[in-house]
């Protein structure tokens, strides 16, 4: 298609004052705009993040979330409280993410910077799964081995896409968008396709047959790696980059050192680690309890179905109605939300709402979409402070570094929420406290709004660091940064969700 025929088509579409046609419209422009990245970044790139973002991450995520759930209940036959902390566990790889951005980025392999990490990620993400699939009678160290092996595979395929997402957005800037919005389109669907068939998954082949299932994405990966279009590095410096290792490091302790970091680093910690997961002991009475809902395998999926359309809300919400409100207003009041949002589970626990004659699944469907829709307006405000904390130079990895920091207190969250149910003596078949801890955690959720004057006041678009820290580095130096990995905001919210 020329030039001028897109000006055309473009042009056809605007005249078109049908909101009929408008909407039929739309299915053709797709098309345009698939084909015009397609043109312009090669077709093995945009098939590699329909993969990677799409199908491995998207996807999986789905998939290997109730998968693991019920193959702890039912296999590894663990207590809500025990399950909650291994949860932690398996997560532990992303905690660890900006060493892979750092390895990628500084470390070629045979030559290769990029190829030779999506195929160590699919390889390491194959065996895993195959292992937990074929395996009887898995011992749960060796099961939590490969649950934490699979996750390793994952993120490292994670942050090699982001930085080849973030080449092309240096060397196409007119496609950064482009090539954004094709990355949260396709982790999106993805992400709705494998919560949608996941309890259908699980009730047909079990979790361990969905396991076997999920080698074919991590194979997948290992197809990128081989179509993957990079030019083969010669007489690499290996000291040359493990000096790079080192400066990266240093400067990354430099900017955490200043107060204009610092304070919003410890906001989103304690923001994050006093918001208690128990979704394994909400899960477990959801399934198990003897005067709870009983709900199958299929209503537990479509749930997580529902939920991710909630978040996915929320993110609409955000862009189209808060992105230029003041980090504190929109932190206060999705923080109190938040915490009365957790109050639903108390409905359901008390049963008062089989009083008002309110099915369970209902209440539970409405709750999901809420919870998720207000958990990522918290969650979005965080995202974009954390863009504005990264120092010229060193952006990718430093905003690796600070969803790090995010990610170890999501674990807090995960092993506190596992604590709690401990404590309360939430088991397999003891539910009575559990209202206790439900209302323990929804009073903790609120208890971060004291801290608020951690976050800056000022305008959102406003620049937060110091004019020192955003000063561009020399010509020379800029060159060889364009390869650090960013990782895109997109990646680091479908994680989250893995937690919400």
């Amino acid at each position: 298609m020329g030039q001028e025929d897109a000006v055309s088509f473009e042009g056809q579409l605007h005249r078109d004052k049908k909101p009929k046609d408008k909407i039929l419209g739309l299915i053709p422009r797709q098309f345009y705009w698939l084909r015009k990245l397609t043109d312009e970044l090669h077709w093995s790139f945009v098939s590699s993040v329909v993969i990677l973002y799409g199908v491995n991450q998207g996807m999986s995520l789905g998939l290997s979330r109730i998968s693991t759930q019920y193959y702890m209940k039912d296999e590894q036959k663990l207590q809500p409280s025990e399950a909650q902390v291994y949860f932690g566990i398996i997560q532990l790889p992303w905690v660890v993410k900006p060493l892979w951005g750092l390895l990628t980025d500084t470390l070629p392999i045979l030559g290769y910077r990029r190829r030779p990490y999506f195929i160590l990620g699919g390889f390491i993400g194959v065996v895993a799964m195959l292992s937990l699939s074929i395996n009887q009678n898995l011992h749960l160290a060796f099961a939590l081995l490969c649950l934490m092996a699979g996750s390793a595979g994952v993120a490292i395929a994670d942050v090699t896409i982001d930085a080849c997402v973030t080449e092309n957005s240096i060397s196409h800037p007119s496609l950064a968008s482009d090539m954004q919005s094709l990355c949260g389109l396709s982790s999106s669907v993805g992400q709705l396709i494998g919560y949608a068939i996941s309890g259908f998954l699980v009730h047909l082949i079990g979790s361990k047959g969905v396991f076997g299932v999920l080698s074919i994405p991590a194979g997948l990966v290992i197809l990128v790696g081989m179509m993957t279009r990079e030019v083969h590095v010669h007489n690499v410096a290996y000291k040359r980059a493990s000096q790079k290792f080192m400066d990266a490091g240093k400067a990354m302790w430099m900017a955490l050192k200043c107060e204009n970091v610092w304070r919003p680093c410890i906001y989103m910690y304690i923001s994050l680690a006093l918001s208690l997961h128990i979704h394994e002991g909400m899960f477990y009475w959801y399934t198990d309890a003897k005067d709870g809902p009983s709900f199958s395998k299929e209503m537990v999926g479509s749930i997580s179905s529902v939920g991710a359309v909630g978040s996915l809300l929320g993110v609409l919400l955000y862009q189209n109605a808060f992105k230029n409100h003041p980090f504190r207003g929109v932190l206060f009041w999705t923080q109190l939300l938040y915490g009365a949002s957790g109050l639903v589970d108390l409905i359901l626990v008390s049963r008062v709402n089989l009083k008002f004659g309110i099915p369970d699944y209902v209440v539970v469907v409405s709750d999901a979409a809420f919870s998720h829709m207000i958990g990522r307006l918290k969650w979005m405000p965080l995202l974009v402070l954390s863009s504005k904390l990264c120092p010229s130079g060193i952006e990718g990895t430093f905003f690796a570094l600070l969803m790090s920091i995010d990610h170890i207190g999501m674990l807090t969250a995960t092993w506190g929420g596992g604590l709690l149910l401990h404590a309360f003596n939430v088991t397999r078949t003891q539910f009575d406290n559990l209202w206790i801890v439900i209302v323990i955690r929804s009073i903790l959720r609120v208890l971060p709004v004291f801290i608020l004057f951690l976050i800056p006041s000022s305008d959102p678009n406003a620049s937060i660091l110091p004019t020192e820290m955003l000063k561009g580095k020399k010509a020379d130096d800029k060159l060889e940064n364009q390869n650090m990995e960013m990782a895109p905001l997109v990646s680091s919210v479908d994680q989250h969700l893995v937690d919400t």
